[in-house]
């Protein structure tokens, strides 16, 4: 990890469309690891929501290390679930059917990987991953509106009728959608530190919140190189996200002793992190549990 770079003083890259950006972005990192793509896109970016971005693809590529570098998107949600047994998308003879009803940044994604079932008739709920190209023959987007948090970055409904796609090897479930869950939590988490810690540097913030910002993007890293299913990462998950919980106040008080630009973005973007955080409690019930016999 070049920490010594994302140390240094940094312009961060125009506001732009999400394809534009994150093409920008690229060009000034080349085809980074995982870790750095969420961390140098969070120190980049100009708004909350391109740091979710940034952190959002390097955990797709932790996830899929083989993904085109163009942005994608994971696919899941039916209906305001999750559950396997609650979906109605099927994968068939690699083709795919259904709909998914919330895909992030829907019009901008170039591929989407899509989670369908495919078990047979009386046994039990089997999903499988396909990925499908966006604009592809049988694949639709419907945008919908932005939402109050992170307007910037766009979602949409996802319809399937008789698309062609590549199936990736492995359970769809255990291998790919509930990995996801805890490699977005963490490399969101080290994408907007590290927005964090580039306004703190640029602002001069008191240098103790520098601190515990940086320790936190190194925690951020040791976690990263741990395996998302294992409990004890769910455990030392669940600490990053206590530490950064504890620095509520002095966040507050630096942005609103600072220019209203950023504390106007922060105030409207900051829940980010607090979406996941039922499923990120049941983790670390479940991970205390087995850590302790």
């Amino acid at each position: 990890m070049p920490w010594q770079q994302l140390l240094s003083p940094q312009a961060r890259l125009p506001v732009a469309g999400l394809e534009t950006w994150y093409a920008s972005l690229l060009e000034r990192l080349g085809t980074p690891p995982p870790l750095q793509l969420a961390l140098f896109g969070g120190r980049l970016a100009a708004t909350p929501g391109l740091a979710f971005l940034a952190g959002y693809q390097g955990a797709l590529r932790a996830l899929w290390p083989a993904a085109p570098w163009t942005l994608g998107a994971l696919c899941v949600t039916e209906n305001r679930s999750t559950r396997p047994a609650d979906m109605s998308t099927w994968i068939n003879a690699l083709t795919l059917d259904g709909r998914k009803d919330f895909v992030t940044a829907a019009e901008a994604a170039d591929w989407l990987l899509v989670a369908a079932r495919e078990e047979g008739a009386g046994a039990p709920v089997q999903l499988a991953l396909g990925v499908v190209r966006n604009g592809a023959p049988g694949v639709r987007i419907e945008p919908l509106p932005a939402l109050p948090l992170m307007p910037d970055i766009s979602h949409g409904r996802l319809y399937l009728q008789g698309a062609h796609c590549e199936r990736l090897p492995g359970d769809g479930w255990d291998d790919y959608v509930k990995p996801f869950r805890t490699l977005e939590d963490t490399y969101v988490l080290a994408a907007l530190t590290a927005w964090l810690f580039g306004l703190g540097q640029d602002s001069a913030w008191p240098q103790a919140l520098q601190l515990r910002l940086l320790g936190l993007l190194a925690g951020c890293a040791e976690v990263a190189r741990q395996c998302p299913s294992a409990a004890a990462s769910h455990l030392l998950l669940a600490g990053l996200f206590a530490q950064f919980d504890a620095l509520c106040g002095e966040l507050d008080a630096a942005f609103a002793a600072g220019d209203g630009r950023w504390a106007q973005l922060w105030q409207r973007d900051q829940g980010l992190l607090a979406i996941a955080g039922a499923a990120r409690r049941k983790r670390l019930d479940k991970a205390l549990a087995l850590l302790r016999g």
